[in-house]
């Protein structure tokens, strides 16, 4: 493994370990580090400008997360992600946006449902100005906030978790041709049932959007192994 981190800066606020496990998690989601690579404490260490202890640290949260494979005797790699992996997520994903949805119907203050139409909005806007990093952002937002809205803060965490073991592939997912407003309207069905109060609607709508976003995730990921295939 090359030198490939940047020393991270030591004035932020967080936690040292935070800082860290989020520099790593970025360098995974953007593939600085490649899946099946392996994670050398000492090196990660020299090249974040820490010690050891808080990169050791920062491993273990990202085994937790999905993000890295701790093996026996062998170390820590980067987590590959099987086409099974992705089934088996959104499997768990779709059942559970499906009962948060449910409940935000029932659950969801006006103000909640005033700002989740103005990031319907923004994710338009950010649509029609082709700018990924903003509608990533702002989808992240929305989502957010629909788990917020169900008022159940350990299924909000769950599906949060969940969620992150993917997020590495979001930019490619949404940038599949015709994904982004297809997502659009996906949402703005479940914001339109979750206003009117619609329970059924609004898990089915949920439904709906994980089926879709899974295929295409399927889709896009077997675009990039045809390519890697290529240049090898």
């Amino acid at each position: 493994m090359g030198k490939k981190l940047a020393p991270i800066c030591l004035d932020s606020y967080q936690p040292l370990r935070e800082v860290v496990c989020e520099s790593l998690r970025e360098a995974i989601r953007t593939g600085v580090l490649k899946p099946g690579e392996r994670l050398m404490e000492i090196q990660l260490a020299e090249e974040l400008g820490v010690s050891r202890t808080p990169v050791r640290e920062a491993i273990r949260k990202l085994d937790q997360e999905g993000y890295v494979v701790m093996m026996p005797r062998r170390g820590a790699y980067v987590a590959d992600m099987s086409i099974r992996d992705v089934n088996e997520i959104f499997e768990i994903r779709t059942a559970l946006e499906s009962l948060s949805n449910g409940l935000a119907a029932e659950r969801i203050t006006s103000e909640e449902l005033e700002t989740l139409q103005r990031l319907l909005v923004q994710i338009g806007n950010h649509i029609k100005d082709n700018d990924m990093d903003k509608i990533v952002e702002t989808d992240i937002k929305f989502h957010d906030l629909l788990y917020q809205a169900s008022r159940n803060s350990r299924l909000e965490g769950i599906i949060s978790n969940l969620r992150e073991q993917l997020t590495r592939f979001r930019t490619r997912s949404m940038s599949y041709p015709g994904r982004l407003e297809e997502t659009l309207q996906e949402h703005r069905a479940i914001v339109d049932a979750i206003a009117q109060g619609n329970t059924e609607a609004a898990q089915e709508a949920a439904e709906r959007h994980m089926e879709r976003s899974e295929q295409t995730l399927m889709n896009a990921m077997e675009a990039m192994k045809k390519s890697d295939d290529v240049k090898k």
